[in-house]
C-alpha cells in the first residue's frame, strides 16, 4: 500500500512538474509575442521626377509610400532638401583612363560646376591604379573647382578598377554633409573584376555606396586602348555603370558606345534631379546583426515617380 502511494505521489508530482513548464513555456512564447519589435530610423535620398514632361510636382510627407517587399514600411519623416537644407556635398570623380576626347566635355563639366548653388560643395578626383587623387577638397568656390578640372592622363596602364577607385573614395569621403552624391565618368571597363554578368568589385562598391547613403550619377565616355573600342567590354560595361546607378538611386548616362557630342544635356538632367531631393525617414526593423534590407518607393501624386536606393542598410539594434 504505501508502494502504491508512493507511485501515485511522484506521478502527481512529475504531471505538475510538466503543467508548470508547459504554463511557463506559453507564457515565454506570449510574452516574446508582445514584446516590441526593435526599430531602427533610416534616412534614405528620394529623388522625384516627372514621368511626362518637365514640371516635377512638389510632394508632402503623405506622399511618400514605403514598402519592403510586401510589408508597408512607416515613413517617419520627409524632409525636402531645398532652402536651409540644401546642403550638399558633390564630388566629381573621373577615370584617367578615359579617351583624350573627354577634353571635349570639360567645357561643359566647368560651366556645370560654376552652375551650382552656393549651397553645394564640389570636390574633384581622378581614378587610378584602383584608388583616386583628389585634385579639389570639396569647397563652395565652384570657380576654383571648375579650375582644377584637367585632361586624363588617356593611358590604359593606369586603370586598375573604377569600382576599387569609387570604394576607396566612398571610405576616404572627405567631407562631412549628410547628403553626399557622386558623378563618376568612366568608361566601365574593369580588368580585374572582368567583364560579364557579375563583377565582385562592382557589388563591393554598391554596397559601399548603399551603406554610406551615397547617390552615383554614372556617365560613359570611351576609354584608352583596346579595351576602350571592344565592342563586347563596352557592352559589359555600360551594363555595370547602369546597374550602380540603378542601385544606389542615381542615373546613367550613355550615347551608343562613342563619345557623346556633349555632357550637356547629362549635366543638366543630373542638376534637375537635385533640385528635387527629399530626405525620407524610414522606421525599419532592426535585427541582432546590422544588414542590408530591401525597399522600394512609391507615390500615388500623378505624374510623379520616386526614385531611391535599391536597399539600405539598417544598423543592429542598441546601436
Amino acid at each position: 500500500m504505501a508502494a502504491q502511494l508512493l507511485a501515485m505521489s511522484v506521478e502527481i508530482s512529475m504531471k505538475t512538474i510538466l503543467l508548470v513548464t508547459g504554463l511557463t513555456t506559453i507564457a515565454t512564447l506570449l510574452m516574446a509575442q508582445d514584446a516590441p519589435v526593435p526599430h531602427s530610423p533610416v534616412p534614405v535620398i528620394v529623388t522625384v521626377e516627372a514621368r511626362h514632361g518637365k514640371d516635377v510636382p512638389l510632394l508632402t510627407r503623405e506622399d511618400f509610400l514605403a514598402y519592403e517587399r510586401k510589408d508597408r514600411v512607416q515613413v517617419m519623416d520627409v524632409l525636402p532638401l531645398q532652402g536651409e537644407h540644401a546642403g550638399l556635398e558633390l564630388f566629381i570623380l573621373i577615370d584617367d583612363s578615359s579617351s583624350s576626347s573627354l577634353g571635349l566635355q570639360l567645357d561643359d563639366l566647368r560651366q556645370f560646376i560654376q552652375g551650382q548653388p552656393a549651397t553645394t560643395a564640389i570636390g574633384i578626383g581622378y581614378m587610378s591604379n584602383g584608388t583616386f587623387n583628389i585634385a579639389q577638397n570639396f569647397t563652395a568656390d565652384h570657380s576654383q573647382a571648375a579650375q582644377r578640372l584637367r585632361l586624363p592622363l588617356s593611358s590604359f596602364g593606369v586603370m586598375a578598377s573604377p569600382w576599387l577607385s569609387l570604394g576607396d573614395l566612398i571610405k576616404r569621403w572627405p567631407g562631412n554633409s549628410v547628403r553626399r552624391e557622386v558623378i563618376l565618368v568612366s568608361s566601365g571597363v574593369d580588368q580585374l573584376g572582368g567583364l560579364g554578368s557579375t563583377n565582385p568589385y562592382l557589388d563591393i562598391a554598391i554596397e559601399a555606396a548603399q551603406r554610406s547613403g551615397i547617390v552615383v550619377y554614372a556617365i560613359y565616355t570611351p576609354g584608352a586602348g583596346h579595351a576602350g573600342h571592344s565592342m563586347w567590354g563596352m557592352n559589359w560595361a555600360q551594363n555595370h555603370l547602369a546597374q550602380l546607378a540603378e542601385e544606389t538611386g542615381g542615373e546613367s548616362y550613355m550615347l551608343g558606345f562613342g563619345e557623346p557630342v556633349s555632357f550637356r544635356p547629362y549635366l543638366a538632367g543630373i542638376a534637375e534631379r537635385l533640385s528635387h531631393q527629399y530626405r525620407v525617414t524610414l522606421d525599419l526593423k532592426a535585427g541582432n546583426k546590422a544588414g542590408f534590407q530591401a525597399v522600394r518607393f512609391v507615390t500615388e501624386v500623378p505624374n510623379a515617380e520616386l526614385v531611391g536606393a535599391s536597399k539600405v542598410f539598417v544598423p543592429a539594434s542598441g546601436h
